[in-house]
């Protein structure tokens, strides 16, 4: 049906008499996406969700993926699965380039550098989450990869377990040491994960497997700009987090700042103002996060403000200010400072669709949107972590124990909560990785991308030069 064809909208695209069926269109398959999209399930509405990747990513599980605990199917289950029975939904697989919120048309590309193809809307929901930062340093990430994604955390796992691998074949002690030497910028939550795991892999998992290097002598070293680990936690919990670290034999530098960043090692800056080099093949980012770039796109068509993040700045009910129809969510919402964290992807998100749900119904909307805070967690090792809930500070084995319910609830599908817990059996109760394959393609393939980007670029503006 086109739109001279269509029953008459109001200004924002809802049906005056009742006779169109509304369209829904949701960029994003995040938390923010997904549950927005389950929200619609029983509305008399056409949803029309536009993701760059065909699957929903449980993001805070992708440190096990990189350390071999759990499979990218596991924390990534296809969305069409997730969304098959839901009868008012489609599905289509394309990176949006483009939101013009008055002609209400999302623009996207097909995969592999294809085809523009165009989405009209009567409403808008943008949840497209946020990206790695590098604070204005973006040649870090040839070196020091980000954990943002199934490709991130793929790549990832090739260079911790590819690590031990080259350590066994030197003869030279001095690049053995480099060779084994991990460093992790970012002392939140994914810093914390990720280096625990990887000090669980060199002292637990992985002893005896090798001839010549005895893997205990792996350096992990936990850098962060910060006075503590874990600062959303606060003290006792961030205290209590890192004397486990340091049990676990990571060694953590607060107060380091990253000045210099290269394939041999990285340079930081200490809280006196000395310079030191700490020589080391695999670097891990987890430091920090920014806005998809779509944010901005946003903001420039609509006249918004975007914060030092690139967050989209939205009226109180999670609008866009001037298009009440056009709502932002998760982390590329910026709204009372909240932080960005799944809880309040998952809320806003579902505070979006019944604003649309309440405007087709001919309620009243623009209900401001609330967040109810329902704790932080964290794992620092294997039975041992931290939660923050309201007033209740767990550590220790509780919180470990209330961390796994609490993340199973949230996995997608009863087939993936059961294979995940037979794999945490696999690495908690026992000592083994059952998912440790790697390939050469996973290591240098973004790399490779990239470069052949970069050439690309070259060459049409080599095109364009002689025409």
């Amino acid at each position: 049906m086109t739109d001279e064809t269509r029953p008459l909208t109001d200004e924002t695209g809802y049906p005056i008499d009742g006779g169109a069926t509304h369209r829904v269109v949701i960029i994003g398959s995040g938390f923010g996406g997904l549950f927005a999209t389950r929200a619609l399930r029983h509305a008399n509405v056409q949803v029309t969700m536009v993701a760059a990747t065909p699957h929903h990513l449980f993001q805070p599980l992708l440190y096990q993926v990189a350390t071999g605990i759990l499979s990218q199917g596991e924390v990534a289950p296809a969305t069409r699965e997730i969304l098959a029975r839901q009868r008012n939904v489609r599905v289509l697989l394309g990176e949006v380039t483009d939101i013009d919120p008055s002609a209400r048309k999302v623009t996207a590309r097909a995969p592999g550098r294809g085809d523009l193809f165009h989405v009209e809307y009567d409403s808008l929901i943008v949840a497209t989450g946020a990206t790695q930062s590098y604070f204005g340093n973006d040649q870090f990430a040839e070196f020091a990869p980000g954990l943002k994604s199934i490709d991130d955390a793929l790549e990832l796992r090739g260079r911790i377990f590819g690590a031990f691998e080259l350590a066994e074949l030197e003869p030279d002690p001095e690049v053995e040491r480099r060779r084994l030497t991990f460093v992790v910028v970012g002392a939140g939550a994914t810093g914390v994960e990720i280096s625990g795991q990887i000090a669980e892999l060199a002292h637990r998992a992985l002893v005896g497997e090798f001839r010549r290097i005895d893997t205990r002598k792996a350096r992990i070293v936990l850098l962060d700009a910060a006075p503590m680990v874990l600062p959303a936690f606060g003290d006792p919990l961030s205290t209590k987090a890192a004397d486990r670290l340091r049990k676990l034999g990571v060694e953590i530098h607060l107060g380091a700042m990253v000045v210099g960043l290269d394939a041999g090692g990285i340079e930081i800056k200490t809280q006196d103002g000395g310079h030191e080099r700490i020589e080391a093949l695999t670097k891990i980012w987890a430091a920090g996060v920014s806005a998809s770039p779509l944010g901005r796109i946003l903001a420039d068509h609509a006249g918004a403000e975007v914060d030092r993040a690139g967050r989209v700045k939205v009226n109180p009910d999670c609008s866009l200010p001037g298009f009440p129809n056009v709502y932002v969510v998760g982390d590329l919402m910026a709204l009372d400072n909240l932080p960005g964290v799944a809880q309040v992807a998952i809320q806003s998100g579902r505070h979006a669709a019944r604003q649309i749900q309440l405007r087709l119904e001919g309620k009243p909307a623009g209900e401001p949107f609330r967040y109810h805070d329902k704790g932080s967690m964290a794992t620092v090792s294997r039975f041992n972590a931290v939660a923050s809930i309201g007033k209740l500070r767990l550590s220790g084995f509780v919180a470990w124990l209330l961390w796994l319910v609490v993340h199973l609830m949230y996995l997608v599908g009863f087939k993936h909560r059961v294979t995940t817990v037979m794999h945490w059996a696999v690495s908690f109760v026992g000592r083994g990785r059952s998912e440790r394959a790697v390939t050469a393609q996973q290591v240098f393939a973004r790399t490779a991308l990239e470069q052949r980007a970069a050439q690309e670029v070259i060459e049409a503006e080599t095109r364009a030069s002689v025409q």
